[in-house]
């Protein structure tokens, strides 16, 4: 028994050794990031894999957030990923009820059909958008990002919410038909409010994968009116070529949204992605 509980403190110790080095190399390129971003630029050019600045920078920071249209973009960030989280989480929800619990020929074969767009990278389909945006005149429009956006995310979210509704017990929805529901007070007022960690998950989801997106936004969009954070980075990189400082607090500032909202609702993802795993 000793040996057996000696042997497992010391497997148990390796464990917390691996996950700790593993989350340094994870972490580390935050670290670095906002290291020097606080540094002036000057002082990067050091043999050190991190400095310590003389003065801490926050004007890199001030700068960053005035010249580099920080609100604007960030606007257009959270309206377009918005939109697109909305957009999925709603077709999601009727697509995964019409391919699982409704009768119809073609339901296996239309499932099968939107899953498939999970092997298929996002990128791929630049040049065939490009070309339908600019001859039916959506390019340079929000619509430009929402439809691959959501397009995009649409497969990974009915994957979820198909196995969550097929969890669900049929006879909710057959005690609401004799009650005289209709096909979308079924949907959306007995159904959905059961989806909440299903939802959660493809919300958080399909922001996080969107929020960051910029070969899309650069290939669709030209005047700022529509053009979301990542293009902040690409402005100072050409107004502020050798001032890396700022460009260092651009992308700290970029990225930060995204850090935030993962670090408060990671528990949501992995709990989510958990469940519709087992329940599908």
């Amino acid at each position: 028994m000793k040996t057996e509980k000696k042997q497992s403190k010391i497997g148990r110790a390796i464990l917390w050794i691996v996950l700790i080095i593993v989350a340094v190399i994870q972490i580390f390129p935050l670290v670095w990031l906002i290291d020097f971003s606080l540094a002036s630029s000057n002082e990067m050019f050091t043999s050190g894999l991190l400095i310590i600045p003389k003065k801490i920078q926050w004007g890199n920071y001030i700068k960053a957030f005035i010249d580099g249209h920080f609100l604007l973009y960030l606007k257009n960030s959270i309206l377009i990923n918005s939109l697109a989280v909305l957009l999925v989480v709603v077709i999601s929800i009727m697509a995964a009820f019409a391919c699982r619990r409704m009768e119809w020929k073609l339901s296996g074969f239309v499932k099968t059909l939107l899953l498939v767009g999970m092997m298929i990278p996002i990128h791929a389909t630049l040049l065939p958008n490009y070309k339908i945006y600019n001859t039916i005149g959506l390019t340079d429009t929000i619509w430009a990002l929402l439809i691959p956006y959501v397009a995009f995310s649409l497969p990974q979210a009915l994957f979820l919410m198909t196995g969550f509704i097929a969890a669900l017990p049929v006879e909710l929805e057959e005690a609401a038909v004799v009650d005289g529901c209709g096909i979308y007070r079924i949907v959306f007022l007995i159904i959905t409010p059961l989806l909440k960690p299903s939802i959660s998950t493809v919300a958080i989801m399909t922001f996080l994968n969107n929020w960051n997106e910029f070969m899309m936004a650069s290939t669709y969009l030209s005047s700022p009116k529509w053009k979301t954070l990542p293009f902040s980075v690409l402005e100072f990189t050409g107004q502020y070529s050798s001032n890396y400082a700022v460009q260092f607090a651009v992308m700290a500032l970029t990225a930060a949204p995204a850090v935030i909202v993962y670090i408060l609702l990671n528990k949501h993802i992995t709990k989510g992605v958990a469940m519709g795993a087992v329940k599908g």
